[in-house]
């Protein structure tokens, strides 16, 4: 692995920054417009901040169900590059288990923290007719109902109808499908390939306008109920950033000591130049040479780090894929008055665990907070408001969400090459233990 990626990384560093600071202008903006319009005497003001929240809430909508049908597909059909050398698939499959393992404890760590904290309480979010119809339907169900509304009667009015936790089986049915059938299925994987690259450019380019969506959202919010929306948000961004900091802090260090034999302050100093330029950036691609580089001064063979930082910066995202989507679920559930019960727990630790494997290479926090929100059975119109919500304060969310992915990055391949044996002395360059037909871990 090269650091010649690390060329355009200011670049986008600044593209990036800007972006958040147009976002944080569109968030005071919309206060702003949001108290004048609450006074009453511009209710015009008011309902064109709706209308362009409105309009907002439904571009990002119409990208979801496509999204999250291509992602899955995807994601499932390249976990077939596991299945090539033995001794990949024998520290793939370590890698992997650590993966679960900690995205395990930091999504229970996030519903904890969202579950005491009752988050998204303090005001409530009115949704239409339809949804509250959603709601009160769903809120009488039972798990047999559940069941029986994951299988579409009919394909195509899953895809039609918006029903997101139906796309989401499909998708499994046929990702599974296609990487059984291997090359025959080939096509079929490249056109779902081309398709979700056309969904992420076009998604990007409704990101773009985030900043004049949150103006429009958080306007319309702050004309509506007042201040009593600014404490919500206050409070989301503070428990985000415990669940993070609690991870990053607390349980990779010390499972770096129980399991990895490492030094919690070693793993820190190698490194925190990584986790820095992660908050930064934003970005786990961007730091990836960064991350590669700790991993191996830390002693991860160059073989077996050139296999797990990769993977893990689209697989491991304990920041973004489990404490983030399990703090903002409930909070949102909560927002909208939904109740959520023992079962929409467990689902929501399902996505975390198992669902960051199944978007391999994707969208990150956007794709798994939509995979959550559709996983405890949550209307379309809700997942996309508060999705839309959520992106007024995106930008300082993903800076310690990023942090906490890197850590987890280097953390893993740490741990397993610790657990293993593997893991060799400063500038050392052994490389991990190969089978008897010499096949090397692919990079």
């Amino acid at each position: 692995m090269t650091t010649t990626q690390t060329a355009p990384a200011p670049r986008r560093s600044r593209r990036t920054a800007i972006f958040g600071i147009a976002v944080l202008a569109g968030l005071l903006l919309g206060a702003l417009l949001g108290f004048i319009a609450k006074q009453g005497e511009v209710s015009w003001l008011a309902t064109t901040l709706a209308r362009i929240g409105e309009t907002f809430v439904a571009l990002v909508q119409f990208t979801v169900v496509p999204l999250v049908f291509t992602a899955i597909v995807v994601g499932i059909t390249s976990l077939r590059a596991l299945g090539g050398a033995r001794t990949a698939a024998r520290l793939g499959g370590r890698t992997l288990l650590w993966f679960a393992i900690t995205s395990l404890i930091a999504v229970v760590i996030g519903i904890v923290i969202a579950a005491v904290g009752n988050l998204g309480s303090g005001v409530t979010v009115t949704p239409s007719e339809e949804a509250v119809a959603n709601i009160a339907e769903r809120s009488q169900g039972d798990w047999w109902a559940f069941v029986q509304n994951i299988v579409p009667t009919n394909l195509f009015s899953a895809f039609a109808e918006g029903e997101i936790l139906q796309v989401v089986f499909v998708a499994l049915l046929v990702g599974a499908g296609a990487y059984a059938l291997g090359e025959r299925a080939e096509p079929f994987v490249v056109f779902n390939r081309a398709a979700f690259d056309i969904i992420q450019k076009v998604l990007g380019w409704i990101v773009l306008l985030a900043p004049l969506g949150v103006l429009g959202l958080l306007g319309n919010a702050f004309a509506s109920y007042g201040n009593e929306f600014f404490a919500p948000l206050v409070s989301l961004v503070v428990a985000v950033y415990l669940g993070c900091a609690l991870v990053l802090f607390v349980v990779y260090p010390v499972l770096l000591r129980l399991v990895g034999h490492t030094s919690p302050l070693r793993f820190f100093r190698e490194s925190w130049a990584a986790l820095q330029f992660a908050f930064v950036s934003q970005s786990s691609g961007a730091t990836l040479p960064l991350s590669r580089q700790a991993a191996v001064n830390l002693g991860v063979p160059e073989g077996y780090a050139n296999f797990a930082v990769p993977l893990g910066t689209t697989t491991k995202m304990d920041g973004c894929a489990a404490v983030f989507p399990a703090i903002t679920t409930i909070f949102i559930a909560n927002m909208f008055g939904i109740s959520l019960g023992f079962g929409d727990y467990v689902l929501i630790v399902l996505v975390a665990v198992f669902g960051s494997l199944a978007t391999a290479g994707t969208t990150g926090w956007f794709t798994m907070l939509t995979l959550t929100l559709a996983a405890v059975n949550l209307p379309a119109e809700v997942i996309a408001t508060g999705v839309a919500i959520v992106f007024a304060i995106n930008p300082i969310l993903d800076m310690m969400r990023t942090a906490t992915n890197v850590g987890g990055q280097i953390a893993v391949p740490v741990l397993v090459a610790g657990s293993t044996g593997i893991l060799t002395e400063p500038g050392a360059t052994a490389e991990p233990e190969r089978e008897p037909e010499r096949e090397a871990v692919p990079a």
